[in-house]
């Protein structure tokens, strides 16, 4: 065990809760079940035992690591032509079949790869193993609820520090951000990341602000953002 790290008692942890089976007689075996396995569970497990000495506590150093993988929707090509595939590390028997699932409901039974040019930025996309469709890989889908935030909230006065941050639900993860803003009526300019720091607004930075999250599966936008700064 690293020094001076005290290792989580997992029985008191809820994310076990009513999933550990305690198989072990307490002297000589130390058997404990994991039942409805999660990727989450992947972790190096020690044993504990406590007695009634001083300093009595002892760990089954170094334990044991588990690692769970699952099925996962790996996504490659273009914007217009991607490809999904269903991976895993675990091994199968040869030739399965996979099903696959737009937004939950089944859409065809064919190899690891989905091949399509009219993939949607709003529906999600996942895969399963005939045979074992009740493991279904995580979806994967293009951004959505994107959104704008400012902060600190409330009235925005010249001089003051703020800052503006994008935020949209996404799997895989969002890509990129690109900030569009129009000040003062004047032409759209654009910038990019996921948040955008004004160190001491300007009554010359009012204006529309929106931004656009991008992912391998699409795109989406925010709602624009009407910036008003006040003079002091």
């Amino acid at each position: 065990m690293e020094a001076g790290i005290e290792p989580e008692d997992i029985g008191q942890n809820q994310e076990y809760a009513g999933r550990l089976e305690y198989h072990g007689d307490k002297k000589k075996d130390c058997t404990l079940k994991i039942t409805d396995l999660r990727e989450r569970d992947s972790a190096t497990y020690t044993f504990r035992f406590i007695t009634d000495q001083t300093r009595g506590r002892y760990y089954g150093d170094p334990g044991v690591t588990l690692t769970v993988t699952g099925l996962q929707v790996k996504v490659t090509g273009g914007h217009q032509d991607k490809t999904l595939t269903c991976s895993t590390t675990c091994t199968l028997t040869d030739n399965p079949t996979y099903i696959w699932y737009k937004n939950g409901h089944k859409v065809k039974e064919d190899t690891s790869s989905l091949d399509s040019d009219s993939f949607s930025d709003t529906d999600s996309y996942s895969c399963a193993v005939k045979g074992h469709e009740d493991l279904h890989s995580p979806a994967v889908y293009g951004p959505r609820n994107t959104s704008v935030s400012v902060s600190p909230s409330g009235e925005i006065v010249e001089g003051s520090s703020v800052t503006l941050t994008c935020s949209s639900d996404a799997n895989p993860p969002v890509q990129s951000y690109t900030w569009w803003y129009k000040k003062n009526g004047g032409e759209h300019q654009s910038m990019t990341g996921p948040q955008h720091v004004f160190n001491q607004i300007q009554s010359s930075d009012t204006g529309e602000y929106y931004c656009v999250s991008q992912n391998e599966m699409g795109t989406d936008r925010s709602r624009t953002m009407n910036m008003d700064v006040k003079c002091e």
